[in-house]
């Protein structure tokens, strides 16, 4: 058997998980980016909506096109920012809120099922190796900026 490339093995795990959220997000009318945007969404104090990029990994443009999506639908609403009168919080609704724990609850649920089938030291290993991995390409330690 011909040896997976490590981007590969992240990639395509990452989109059989992806694809998984998808699924149970459909039979409740969402995606799993709106269930991660509700995640990163401080329930009881709103979110600064240029805080929730940088917080989802996410550019703005993709971020503002599932935040109006779910303004429509009535999970968020957005109210001025009492620092900055320039931002916007975003605040869940309670709607949102409970939509905001259904994603929760899937989420543990995922999480359980990954810890109760693999061993503790093995998922320190992973944790380890994904933290690695993101501090070298965060760091640029493989692709030097000035290689280009």
């Amino acid at each position: 058997m011909k040896e997976k490339t490590i981007d590969y093995v992240l990639r395509t795990t990452w989109l059989a998980v992806n694809k998984m959220y998808n699924e149970e997000a459909s039979k409740f009318e969402t995606t799993m980016a709106t269930g991660f945007c509700l995640l990163s969404i401080d329930p009881e104090k709103g979110t600064a909506s240029t805080a929730l990029g940088p917080k989802m990994g996410m550019e703005a443009t993709s971020l503002s096109r599932i935040l109006k999506t779910m303004e429509k639908k009535g999970l968020i609403e957005r109210k001025p920012n009492p620092d900055d009168g320039r931002g916007v919080i975003i605040h869940l609704t309670d709607f949102g809120k409970q939509k905001r724990e259904l994603s929760r609850e899937k989420v543990l649920i995922f999480n359980n099922a990954i810890r109760n089938s693999i061993s503790e030291e093995k998922l320190k290993h992973f944790y380890e190796v994904a933290q690695h991995i993101n501090d070298m390409v965060s760091n640029k330690k493989i692709y030097n900026q000035s290689d280009s």
